[in-house]
């Protein structure tokens, strides 16, 4: 069992930066693929980012490449996701959520989730 916290999620100007936490549980953290989603309004969840358990191998959305970049400590169960020049089409509900193998760009490949944080870019 793997349990995710999210956290860091606010209000910010655009072109501002954000930086959101997924802490987890569980003692074979390290061997999950964890990915950040999110989900606006009337939207579908989308994958935003995901990093690779061993290799740290990262993959981005096309709309985020060169803003975002996650990142991930195995020693402190934790992957980040800096978020730098927001735009407020990245308003949503951010999710971090985990799975065994590689990155998967459908959110029920997903086993585990966390409860998600709002993150609101102000134009």
């Amino acid at each position: 069992q793997v349990q995710l916290v999210e956290s860091g999620g606010g209000l910010v100007l655009a072109g501002g930066s954000l930086r959101l936490s997924c802490a987890a549980s569980g003692r074979t953290f390290s061997s999950y693929v964890v990915a950040w989603f999110r989900q606006a309004p009337g939207k579908e969840r989308e994958l935003v980012a995901g990093i690779g358990w061993n290799d740290f191998s990262t993959h981005y959305t096309d709309s985020v490449k060169g803003r975002f970049t996650i990142s991930r400590d195995n020693a402190k169960n934790t992957v980040y996701l800096q978020m730098n020049s927001l735009k407020p089409e990245d308003t949503a509900v951010y999710y971090c959520a985990a799975r065994r193998g590689v990155v998967r760009e459908t959110s029920r490949e997903y086993d585990y989730w966390g409860q998600g944080t709002q993150v609101t870019v102000s134009s």
